[in-house]
């Protein structure tokens, strides 16, 4: 079953106590930061803490990606030093402008990985766009590289690059979140957007998040555990959708064992796309499409 990546709790990489906890707030995912949440003098403290908390904390089932500063900035090499031979989930790469970053970056992570005899590593890799150049670039940069498994934006970074304030509503963005959306989709890769800042306004928080999810983005980041509730929340799929969900997957089932394609419910035809919505929605519920297979067999 595919992994869900509702929610993304940043977690500042020098705050010990969030890290050891990180894994009882229900998120879906913890990023670990090293970058922008660092000051410039904690940052070799942050890099060993989160190398130390790796080994040690218990985050249960929640997936955990770590943030490194950009290979070009002082402290990049070091942090990929000290985290790739950990293999995390994934490691995000800031600032990816290029396919040249990207396969700068990969040559790192991989001479790293085979100096520590590492010959099947599991660690895919988050390339993050933040600059109007990556935004440009996005489609050539999904699918430059195998082990990329999700692209996330970047809003602070992005609209600072752009000379213009991130507003409420969105709209300096907007084009970009539609891009990187439609990039990822092209290369069936999960896409992540932003963070809501404000952590007092709820249902702002709903609102960019019904908004998000209907671009197609699978999910979102956060600054706050108080805002996984609200994130959760709009991207899970009603009881009545997960019913619906089941019955189409059910007959789909069904009459591809009878060598049947097309098939009806409730008088609406149901073809491939209405099929792969359904799986999505059972994914998003953590209904196994084996159990339900189950009960033709």
């Amino acid at each position: 079953m595919k992994r869900k990546r509702r929610s993304m709790l940043y977690i500042p990489g020098n705050n010990p106590a969030m890290i050891q906890q990180s894994g009882v707030y229900g998120c879906d995912a913890v990023l670990l930061d090293l970058e922008d949440a660092v000051a410039l003098n904690q940052k070799d403290a942050a890099r060993i803490l989160v190398r130390n908390m790796i080994k040690t904390v218990n985050f249960y089932d929640t997936e955990v990606c770590v943030r490194v500063n950009n290979p070009n900035t002082p402290f990049g090499i070091s942090d990929l030093e000290e985290i790739v031979p950990l293999q995390p989930n994934n490691i995000r790469f800031p600032k990816t402008e290029s396919v040249d970053d990207v396969n700068q970056f990969m040559a790192e992570v991989e001479r790293i990985e085979k100096e520590h005899g590492i010959e099947n590593p599991t660690m895919t890799i988050h390339v993050m766009i933040e600059t109007a150049k990556g935004v440009a670039n996005v489609y050539e940069i999904a699918k430059s590289h195998p082990r990329i498994d999700a692209i996330t934006i970047g809003g602070q970074d992005l609209t600072a690059d752009m000379g213009i304030e991130k507003t409420m509503d969105g709209v300096g963005i907007d084009y970009a979140r539609k891009r990187i959306v439609m990039a990822g989709k092209a290369c069936n890769l999960d896409v992540l957007d932003t963070v809501f800042a404000d952590v007092n306004d709820e249902e702002g928080l709903r609102e960019e998040t019904r908004y998000i999810k209907k671009l197609g983005f699978a999910g979102k980041a956060m600054i706050n555990p108080r805002q996984v509730d609200g994130i959760h929340e709009v991207f899970n799929p009603t009881e009545k959708e997960i019913r619906y969900a089941y019955r189409v997957y059910s007959e789909f089932y069904k009459n591809k064992l009878e060598g049947i394609g097309v098939f009806a419910i409730d008088g609406k035809m149901i073809d491939a796309p209405v099929v792969q919505r359904a799986i999505t929605v059972l994914n998003l519920a953590g209904i196994s499409l084996e159990e339900i297979e189950e009960n033709y067999k």
